[in-house]
């Protein structure tokens, strides 16, 4: 937004405003790119506290302390009068994803029924598309609210952070983490209470000796660097980094300026990430009912074969057709905008979803909180990388980029083909004897 521009960032508004700035490098600024990145850096820090806090407090106030974080860093970002006071309204709201990426998927995965833990995980990457089909939504109706449009942006985010307030109240905490916090009476009435049945014996006694063991692991993050931790931390890390490396956060968060760079207006340009947006949402309820039918190895290869045929062509395109001052005709454009849509859809059902779901399940409890900290910690730090990174490497590598992108797409098909193995319908406890025992690479370095 314009009012935006001329009150943070008034060198880039100034390259904005002139017509034959170079397409790939009007938006190019250090300090624009650390106002996205920042949120991300400090989400990065805080998971490891809010892995100590899942494990001594509990997921559920972990993930109050992750809506209080949201409304302060809400209040605090509408209310800037300097970069300063912005950027600390997005660490601010860096603690929040910190908080509540570590919580909310570890919480999923324990209460869903073994048969449902897919779907149920990915409700979160659901309403996270949700979430920002909204942001994008409300970004466009307060663009023409001048000159604090830009406030009442960013001062909204504090909505969501209000639900999640509430919620975090209201939700019950997960058998496993009462029972490995010794309540376990109270454990097995809440496992009870969310299974409908009376009969959650075998369950129980299946968390409950996973709990025994976790309690015996004092130091849970010396027991992740054994050889025999190797395979779950290995994988839960790779698949954060390769989801950051698809490119989608680039596309996601620089929607309007990659639409401007090709020729969309403003109001253009915003409608055309709304329209993403729209994408995102429909197709992670994909996921959501085939994940746990066809499983996370098939969603995952066929994703790769559409996001390396998207990100080349949209390479190609620009390559062939975006000179540095001009313009696409409006076909070309339109036809980037599809191509945009393949990519965010094919992710939205695969990447997206699975790189959060993968990871929550596949460590064993005595290491899940501090195993799922590295994954959270990981993409955080990819992410942050990748934001900080991508308006300069756009000026830099202009359409080669989406080619850079295209290159580790095609080295994520071949991890996924050779070394991840299918979690689907295996209990979250029985992951090790059941998965990484069997598997012809990983069962080498299990005890």
């Amino acid at each position: 937004m314009d009012d935006f521009l001329i009150k943070f960032f008034p060198t880039v508004h100034e390259r904005k405003l002139h017509a034959k700035e170079n397409n790939y490098c009007k938006y190019n600024d250090q300090y624009l790119q650390l106002f996205t990145s920042s949120l991300y850096l400090a989400a990065l820090v805080s998971s490891f506290g809010a892995s100590k806090a899942c494990t001594k407090f509990g997921r559920k106030p972990t993930i109050l302390v992750a809506s209080v974080f949201f409304l302060f860093g809400a209040a605090v970002s509408s209310s800037a009068q300097n970069i300063w006071m912005l950027i600390i309204g997005r660490i601010l709201l860096g603690f929040g994803v910190g908080f509540g990426n570590e919580a909310i998927p570890l919480f999923l995965s324990e209460i869903a029924p073994v048969e449902r833990r897919g779907a149920v995980n990915i409700l979160f990457q659901f309403f996270v598309t949700v979430g920002i089909f909204f942001a994008n939504l409300v970004n466009y109706g307060t663009s023409k609210m001048h000159p604090y449009g830009w406030r009442v942006s960013l001062g909204l985010a504090g909505v969501p952070a209000v639900f999640l307030f509430i919620g975090s109240i209201v939700i019950t905490e997960t058998p496993t983490s009462l029972i490995e916090r010794g309540n376990e009476t109270a454990g097995q009435s809440t496992l009870r209470k969310i299974r409908g049945v009376d009969n959650v014996n075998s369950e129980f006694e299946q968390i409950k000796a996973a709990s025994e063991i976790a309690r015996q692991v004092r130091h849970p993050y010396k027991k992740l660097m054994k050889r025999s931790s190797m395979p779950p931390l290995i994988i839960g890390i790779l698949l954060q980094v390769f989801q950051q490396l698809t490119g989608i956060n680039a596309i996601m968060f620089y929607a309007p300026v990659l639409f401007q760079t090709v020729g969309f207006k403003n109001d253009a340009s915003l409608l055309s990430a709304v329209i993403t947006g729209i994408v995102n949402v429909l197709s992670t309820l994909v996921s959501i009912f085939y994940v746990d039918k066809v499983g996370r190895r098939v969603l995952l290869l066929q994703a790769c074969v559409q996001m390396l045929i998207s990100q080349t062509a949209i390479g190609g395109i620009l390559l062939a057709f975006l000179t540095t001052t001009g313009s696409l005709t409006k076909l070309q454009a339109a036809f980037v905008v599809v191509l945009v849509c393949m990519f965010v859809m094919s992710f939205a059902w695969s990447w997206g979803p699975l790189g959060w779901l993968i990871p929550s399940e596949t460590f064993p409890q005595e290491t899940r909180t501090a195993g799922f900290a590295f994954a959270v910690s990981s993409n955080m730090l990819f992410t942050f990388l990748i934001a900080q990174a991508f308006l300069s490497m756009l000026c830099h590598m202009r359409a080669f980029i989406f080619f850079f992108f295209a290159g580790w797409i095609l080295k994520m098909g071949l991890f996924v083909y050779f070394l991840l193995p299918e979690t689907k319908n295996v209990p979250i406890d029985l992951m090790v004897e059941r998965v990484w025992k069997q598997h012809p690479v990983w069962k080498r370095f299990m005890d």
